[in-house]
């Protein structure tokens, strides 16, 4: 007979469960299906696996502070790519600072202080021509040599993202942003979303660190998830997870977490169906609101890939698939976004139990 002291006994409606419903056969080593999708039942509440009790605030929070110690070198993420054209200025706030951008004769991306040096203008929405940016106020001519009154920053287009490099205490500078590897851009599929959270960048980066809520917070989009505890170190998450087309069908995948940089977590598909695909989520500082709490752009950005011949179809049709891949993100920053928040004010009401 065993006596385990400190379980407590199970509540009788917890005793009466179900028995969770078995998770498909792991995807990695598995011969490829012709065809991904697969008859995958959405199991009932009751049917499912339980996963508090790997979830630990602990385990969750050693792989928070291992992806802290990562150097960003002063990177940032600021937008897309797209956003910033050639004939105009656009200025924005990171990490309490404002920055303005714009584009060079050549395309290249160019940003600097956003605060004219002359008498102090937001030089947004700035008139850009031949790559010389003139402020509104008064015509102050400005290119991406500066001058002795205003220096550029540093800057990154990777195609996808838009990155600024700003001196930043506690990280030694570096010349490009610490990039994770991506499907080939012209076989791929691009959706970016950005959405703002009451929170510090590390509540984005601890909630993608908890893969286990998965299953649990986003029913219509995942099932199935288990972390595969043996290939996975507090530097590497692995899961086996189903992302649900509908409650009878999905597509089981093999994926893992890596963090690049403090304020970057990626998810990587690296078996099944869309393998090399990548989300990337981006926490970027904005500053303070009129209450003092911190405000977090969250950046994520979908690049889809696949090498089956019909994939091409999807590639050509990417305007059509591009809104679709970014209205189901967005369903699940509406949760995520509930989550990061939520662990902010458990943290500064010295609540949290991590």
């Amino acid at each position: 007979m065993t006596i385990e002291a400190d379980r407590p006994a199970a509540p009788a409606a917890r005793a009466r469960r179900a028995a969770p419903t078995p998770a498909p056969v792991p995807v990695a080593g598995r011969e490829r299906p012709r065809v991904p999708i697969e008859r995958v039942p959405q199991p009932r509440e009751d049917k499912m696996s339980e996963t508090w009790r790997l979830a630990r605030p602990s385990r969750i929070g050693t792989s928070l502070e291992r992806a802290q110690t990562r150097n960003a070198g002063g990177w940032f993420v600021a937008g897309l790519s797209g956003d910033i054209g050639r004939t105009e200025s656009v200025a924005r706030t990171i990490a309490g600072r404002e920055v303005v951008f714009w584009r060079d004769e050549h395309g290249g991306l160019v940003a600097g202080p956003g605060s004219c040096p002359h008498l102090g203008a937001l030089m947004d929405r700035c008139p850009v021509i031949d790559g010389t940016m003139y402020c509104r106020w008064h015509g102050l001519a400005l290119t991406r040599e500066g001058d002795r009154t205003w220096s550029p920053y540093r800057t990154h287009d990777d195609g996808v993202l838009i990155w600024v490099g700003l001196p930043t205490r506690g990280e030694p500078a570096t010349e490009r942003p610490a990039l994770p590897v991506r499907p080939p851009a012209g076989g791929s599929v691009a959706a970016v979303i950005a959405e703002t959270a009451v929170c510090e960048p590390q509540d984005v980066i601890a909630n993608r660190l908890d893969p286990w809520h998965g299953a649990w917070f986003h029913p219509y989009a995942f099932s199935h998830l288990v972390v595969d505890d043996a290939a996975s170190t507090p530097e590497r998450l692995v899961t086996d997870v189903t992302f649900r087309l509908n409650k009878t069908w999905g597509v089981p995948v093999r994926a893992e977490f890596t963090c690049p940089d403090s304020r970057t977590i990626v998810m990587t598909i690296t078996d099944g169906e869309g393998t090399g695909s990548v989300v990337e989520t981006h926490a970027t500082p904005l500053g303070v609101d009129g209450e003092g709490r911190p405000m977090t752009m969250i950046t994520e950005a979908t690049i889809a890939y696949s090498d089956r011949k019909g994939f091409k179809v999807a590639n050509v049709l990417s305007p059509l698939l591009v809104p679709v891949i970014k209205r189901t993100t967005r369903l699940l920053w509406m949760d995520d976004r509930d989550y990061a928040e939520r662990r902010y004010a458990l943290r500064r009401r010295g609540e949290f139990p991590g």
